[in-house]
């Protein structure tokens, strides 16, 4: 992959990752307008080692709120971080049990299929748009609504669903705040990806680096595009603006599958 590439790519995953229009979504796009000939595994690498740097960002921005959380559990009581701990475990649970059982199979759907990123888009914007038109309240994440996201955030796993687009409108349609659904979602991906890259890492799966230099080019981007999509869309959400991403989500959708149909 050549540097140029990279710094395309990171800046699109960093401004992604955390707006709803898909991250994985538009890598795969960028993969296939910029000529990307990766094999599934070298270009699932390069994914993960962006996702890497959007969740060091993510942890950069909510640092006081990790911070609280350990502090919280480090104390042996069982107080609000505990029980936010918790949920945050739980909402892992189906995401991790796909990425142990299905690996294989997803790993081969960062391929380039266009076709199915456009769809995944159209699913995206019709629960953004849902999302959209729901009324805010004061209601925190339950351990129950904590399972249901989830589940979202395991079917965001596909390329084009939006991971923050699905679990904050999942949250939001459950009558959850809305600003308490972004920060859940923000906060549940971290472990995650950390677990993923530890994971692949024991393996040995991450020993082939390929082009070491676009990978950290694609990581540095990554990081500080992120650190600023992920303070904008904080602001975002607090403003009810989920229907603009619905709209683009839906035309790039289109696009995608109008292309991919006539390639």
């Amino acid at each position: 992959m050549e540097i140029l590439d990279a710094l395309l790519l990171g800046i699109i995953q960093g401004l992604t990752e955390f707006l709803p229009v898909s991250s994985s979504g538009h890598l795969e796009l960028g993969k296939a307008i910029l000529g990307d000939t990766s094999v599934p595994e070298e270009s699932l690498l390069f994914t993960v080692v962006l996702h890497f740097a959007t969740a060091l960002s993510t942890i950069v921005i909510f640092r006081k709120d990790i911070w609280e959380i350990l502090r919280g559990l480090l104390q042996f009581k069982w107080n609000e971080e505990t029980k936010f701990s918790l949920k945050i475990i739980i909402s892992m649970i189906p995401a991790a049990l796909i990425g142990l059982f299905f690996e294989e199979e997803l790993e081969q759907l960062f391929g380039g299929s266009i076709m199915l990123v456009g769809f995944m888009l159209i699913i995206t914007a019709l629960l953004l748009w849902l999302a959209d038109k729901a009324k805010n309240t004061a209601k925190k994440v339950s351990y129950s609504n904590a399972f249901v996201i989830g589940i979202s955030q395991a079917i965001a796993m596909l390329p084009g669903i939006s991971r923050s687009g699905a679990t904050i409108s999942t949250s939001v349609l459950l009558g959850n705040d809305k600003t308490k659904a972004a920060r859940f979602s923000f906060l549940m991906v971290v472990p995650l990806i950390l677990g993923k890259i530890a994971k692949d890492l024991l393996s040995g799966e991450l020993t082939h680096t390929g082009n070491t230099t676009s990978l950290a080019i694609g990581f540095v981007a990554a990081f500080i595009s992120g650190l600023f999509a992920c303070t904008w869309m904080i602001s975002l959400v607090k403003k009810s603006k989920l229907r603009y991403f619905a709209i683009y989500c839906l035309i790039v959708g289109i696009i995608a599958i109008i292309v991919s149909y006539y390639s």
